[in-house]
């Protein structure tokens, strides 16, 4: 990335990447309910490094649409196959098992449908009004696909009465055409503006991950592209290589690059949630929370 971030290669994970043992009963808690109810997440099909942080603070990222995607990026553990049929009792068991497990915060995302001709924006809004229907208190981000481009499924979702919408830039635009199969930067781009446009009230958040390949100044300048968009919310977090079949890792990003992107970032206004282990649904509730917080001294 630059002299700043080590070359790693074969080498063994940096001590700072370790992450710990899930809490067994924390485990065994989020095990039980959704498979009460056939539900899927990402936190299992992504192999999540932050399992442990997050169940233990009741936090999960429900999959919707199945847990088959369309597309074949490079750097993602999510099967990709012939997608299955959309189950209309998902939102309802989604919305049961948010029930069961008293969620406070709930983050939804999904598979990118592309063989759906909305992508599959519809059957994300009623997952988002069937959770508001038994917790209406409890506060709903749903982290999509780039429906192709179409703003009008992106308004669909946001229609639904959802308090975060967002969508991942994942990396710099140099890099899509290796890394993200058939995304376009300025499309992704277009999707988190047309989310800011459709409700100005909502908080709208991105991601990225590092150590596919990407510069310093291209990350700064994505995060500046970010912020333009109209997010409030961005996070940052260090690519690890799911398998030998996934995209090497070019890159283990030291924590104090971490630090000074966050730094970057909220010079440009943008609530960032940064380190190596980060992912875009973690500490999502408390990112949430500032963000919301910064909008109302803005109003």
């Amino acid at each position: 990335m630059n002299s700043t971030v080590s070359s790693c290669g074969e080498r063994r994970i940096p001590r700072w990447l370790k992450a710990g043992i899930p809490d067994a009963y924390a485990l065994a808690r989020v095990r039980s309910v959704t498979s009460r109810y056939g539900l899927n997440t990402i936190c299992f099909e992504a192999a999540c490094p932050n399992k442990r942080a997050c169940f233990e603070e009741r936090a999960l990222t429900f999959l919707a649409a199945g847990s088959v995607c369309t597309r074949t990026c490079r750097f993602c553990n999510v099967t990709k196959s012939r997608p299955e049929t959309l189950s209309a009792t998902e939102p309802w068991r989604i919305a049961s098992a948010v029930r069961a497990m008293s969620l406070e915060y709930v983050i939804i995302t999904s598979v990118t449908r592309d063989d759906l001709a909305d992508g599959g924006a519809g059957h994300l809004a009623a997952c988002v009004r069937s959770v508001k229907e038994v917790s209406p208190a409890a506060a709903v981000e749903v982290l999509a696909p780039d429906f192709k481009g179409d703003r009008e499924a992106v308004r669909v979702v946001v229609a639904s009465g959802l308090d975060v919408f967002g969508h991942n830039m994942e990396t710099v635009e140099r890099l899509y055409p290796s890394v993200r199969d058939r995304a376009i930067y300025s499309r992704s781009l277009g999707v988190l503006r047309a989310a800011r446009s459709a409700a100005a009230g909502i908080v709208v958040k991105s991601g990225l991950i590092l150590g596919m390949g990407e510069t310093i100044d291209e990350v700064r300048q994505t995060l500046k592209h970010i912020a333009e968009a109209g997010c409030d919310v961005v996070t940052i977090g260090q690519y690890m290589r799911p398998s030998r079949a996934h995209l090497p890792v070019a890159s283990y990003v030291e924590p104090a690059v971490f630090d000074d992107l966050a730094s970057y970032a909220g010079s440009l206004g943008l609530v960032p949630v940064c380190g190596p282990q980060v992912r875009s649904s973690f500490r999502a509730g408390a990112a949430f929370l500032e963000a919301k917080r910064r909008r109302k001294q803005c109003e």
